[in-house]
């Protein structure tokens, strides 16, 4: 199982601000998880319809779409953040 966490308008969009998923063998990076959870719904495609501009955080560290997500405690999921 992994835990999942979402953030600000991915989190509204999703309708939750978490969940544990049975994630199938064929997702090992980031992106595939981005791509497996849009299959989830019309909720999460719409959520995640940007998937490039999706922000990833495994156990609390940014990483990259292509990083390993195999062994992650969290998986974060949030937009691009703005400010100054």
């Amino acid at each position: 199982m992994a835990r999942l966490v979402y953030f600000a308008w991915v989190r509204e969009r999703i309708g939750k601000g978490e969940e544990e998923i049975a994630l199938p063998a064929s997702v090992r990076t980031g992106a595939d998880l981005i791509a497996h959870l849009k299959t989830l719904g019309e909720e999460y495609a719409h959520a995640l319809e940007h998937g490039d501009v999706i922000r990833i955080a495994i156990d609390q560290e940014h990483v990259e779409h292509d990083e390993p997500i195999a062994g992650a405690r969290e998986i974060a999921l949030f937009p691009p953040m703005t400010g100054g």
